[in-house]
């Protein structure tokens, strides 16, 4: 049985003040939600205080981004190494924004999903398709081409260390949501890919999220499908209810 992970991605948001205010309720109002796994990611300037006051907590610290090499001269990076150090256990990695607005391809990609758990940390790799390629029937192709290269020369040891999640790009903050049906027909889609590239074994361990204007009045129906094994929460996941009512979704 796959354990359900929530994942809150706060993108390029909150203060430090603000980061304390939000996780300290997360934080306090997840103490009973023993049936899930949590995270939250916030901005790099404030992981380090989020930590702090997450330690000994059920919610676990994420990264948004990080560069694929230990150290060097790469000024504004910032290292597998050093986010292991500071506390993050989830890297989330090929997001559409990064793929759109910072050119990032799928070689540059599997190269961060590598470093990454060669770090020991958890690589949450991300992949979808555009209003275009869906409207254009090139969905899957799209998919399982970003799969495909975001996994190249990944072991099935080193998929205990690999979460897919799902983002169609035309429901991320437009507050369009693909149908329960259409995010269950894309995860078992992407499922049947990991038994081919890899293993049945593989295909059922591997937990895969759903990320695209997930929010309170939809959650339920998404997660009462059979492989959807969580979420990529981002505008919800700013505000503490509705990502505790999130967290607490209930199975339809």
């Amino acid at each position: 049985m796959r354990r359900p992970l929530i994942v809150g991605n706060w993108k390029l948001h909150k203060t430090l003040g603000e980061t304390l205010e939000l996780v300290n309720a997360i934080k306090t109002g997840s103490e009973n939600s023993t049936e899930v796994d949590i995270a939250v990611a916030p901005v790099f300037t404030a992981l380090s205080v989020a930590r702090a006051t997450l330690a000994e907590s059920r919610v676990g610290l994420a990264a948004q981004n990080c560069y694929p090499e230990k150290q060097g001269a790469f000024t504004g990076e910032v290292s597998p190494a050093l986010l292991k150090d500071i506390g993050c256990l989830f890297v989330i990695l090929g997001h559409s924004e990064r793929r759109q607005l910072f050119g990032e391809d799928g070689a540059f990609i599997n190269r961060k999903v590598h470093a990454v758990i060669k770090e020991g940390l958890v690589a949450i790799l991300c992949i979808g398709e555009t209003l275009a390629q869906r409207e254009a029937g090139t969905t899957f192709d799209i998919l399982a081409t970003q799969l495909r290269e975001g996994l190249q020369k990944i072991s099935a040891e080193d998929m205990k260390q690999v979460v897919i999640a799902y983002e169609p790009v035309w429901a991320i903050g437009t507050g369009k949501t693909a149908t329960p049906e259409q995010a269950e027909e894309v995860h078992a889609f992407i499922r049947s890919l990991l038994a081919s590239t890899f293993d049945a074994g593989v295909a059922q361990s591997t937990r895969i999220l759903y990320g695209g204007s997930v929010k309170p009045d939809n959650v339920d129906n998404l997660m009462a499908q059979p492989d959807l094994d969580g979420a990529l929460v981002g505008g919800a996941s700013l505000k503490s209810a509705d990502f505790l009512r999130i967290i607490n979704f209930q199975k339809s």
